[in-house]
């Protein structure tokens, strides 16, 4: 493993003013401002509505069925990215530029154009009929007027991401360690856990092994490249296919082309989907090691 490029990407965390008691209290600090400033974010969105006769609930929020709540829900996510430039500033004496590493966007492109590439691609293998058993979602005129802004929210919320956990958090750990079990490891961890969501009932437990392993292959992706480039990239066209093209019906569906014809709830089904996306997963992150060899 050619993981040189990520010295580079760590060299900035290794000083006086980052030992692990200092990320801790930071990321303590980061979940308190991201909470408190969701709350205020929330309740203004509630009152606004209210004002105007809709009356919208907690529930409503975090489904997201709505192109307005999906909107808002992705772009919420700005405010992780403000509470990490605080955390930083505040613990660490430091800058949130520094935690992408360089040739972020040039990177970011390569892997991009390598994966969009990849994406036609399986569209016209067989079999064909990948919408066959979906539902309609927004009319294709007004899901095109709001592509644009809808790419750009599911930008914001994957580089939040990507920049927490394969960014600020394995530069830290990487800081203080060198072996990639832990700096890839516990952030993958994190993340997994993140995305634990009981209502799933017996695929929950997949789903984090999905995104242990996601974020894994993330990881390797950035300690080769020594940026978040290729990651950020990989996961904009993850969950831009999961958002807006091809959504569940229950939740994150606002801005979705086409839904699944089945519920969450029908457990056989949603497996049978999470199984093939482990293995496109695994093609997409062989993909981007190709384009960042090219």
């Amino acid at each position: 493993m050619n993981y040189t490029p990520h010295e580079d990407l760590v060299r900035p965390a290794r000083d006086g003013r980052n030992g692990l008691i200092r990320t801790a209290l930071s990321c303590v600090l980061m979940i308190a401002i991201i909470i408190v400033s969701t709350m205020l974010l929330y309740d203004f969105v509630q009152g606004a509505a209210a004002s105007f006769g809709h009356f919208v609930t907690i529930e409503d929020l975090a489904a997201a069925r709505t192109p307005a709540l999906m909107l808002l829900m992705l772009f919420s996510f700005a405010l992780w990215l403000a509470a990490l430039s605080v955390a930083l500033r505040f613990m660490h004496k430091r800058t949130l530029r520094p935690v992408l590493g360089q040739s972020v966007w040039p990177e970011f492109f390569r892997v991009l154009a390598a994966l969009v590439l990849l994406n036609i691609v399986l569209l016209l293998l067989p079999p064909w009929g990948m919408f066959a058993d979906t539902e309609p979602g927004l009319p294709v005129a007004t899901w095109l007027s709001l592509l644009p802004l809808s790419l750009l929210a599911v930008l914001v919320q994957v580089s939040a991401e990507e920049i927490l956990f394969r960014g600020y958090l394995q530069q830290q750990i990487a800081a203080h360690t060198r072996s990639p079990i832990a700096w890839i490891g516990l952030p993958s961890a994190l993340f997994a856990i993140a995305h634990y969501d009981p209502s799933l009932g017996s695929n929950a437990w997949i789903v984090v092994a999905w995104a242990g392993l996601f974020g894994a292959l993330m990881a390797d992706l950035t300690a080769r490249s020594g940026s978040l480039g290729p990651a950020i990239a990989v996961h904009f066209v993850n969950n831009a296919f999961a958002m807006l093209i091809l959504s569940p019906m229950e939740s994150l569906s606002g801005l979705a082309l086409r839904l699944y014809a089945f519920p969450m709830a029908d457990e056989a089904a949603m497996r049978e989907l999470l199984l093939i996306d482990f293995a496109f997963m695994l093609v997409s992150w062989l993909a981007a090691r190709v384009a960042l060899r090219s």
